[in-house]
């Protein structure tokens, strides 16, 4: 499964979103994937399943690494976004349309906070399916459930 490309915009909070979406289809897909990579107990000794789950770890790994980089990116320039705002609001506090910036700036802001909270579930749910199907046949050294 192919991820967007890291270089995604991070002005507009639902194209943000929607590439965050599209990048964690790795994790919706995760019992499928299982229920392919594993095989079951009559076609156990024509596929390596240690190799197979090994691999598919390697992929969410990858998956939330990537995920990761970019949402702390974005929730970087967001933060430098919101702080030049509030300088500029010490020097014009009078300003209505600056005040209204900035508070949709600190908005975009939480919910793109927000989007490290949410990857920590789907990436604790994904885990946790991969250690029930693959704990027999891989188990990586630090996966701990």
């Amino acid at each position: 499964m192919a991820a967007p490309s890291l270089d995604m915009a991070c002005e507009d909070l639902s194209a943000f979103q929607e590439s965050l979406r599209a990048m964690r289809r790795i994790d919706d897909n995760i019992v499928h994937a299982l229920n392919t990579t594993i095989p079951t107990a009559s076609f156990a000794d024509k596929a390596s399943a240690t190799n197979q789950c090994q691999d598919l770890y390697k992929q969410l790994l990858q998956s939330y690494e990537k995920r990761e980089s970019v949402i702390k990116s974005c929730i970087g320039e967001t933060a430098k976004e919101v702080q030049g705002l509030k300088d500029k609001r010490v020097n014009d506090p009078d300003n209505f349309e600056l005040l209204k910036e900035l508070r949709k700036m600190q908005t975009k802001f939480r919910l793109m906070q927000n989007e490290l909270n949410i990857e920590e579930v789907v990436k604790d749910r994904s885990l946790k399916v991969f250690y029930e199907r693959c704990r027999l046949y891989y188990k990586p050294p630090e996966l701990k459930l």
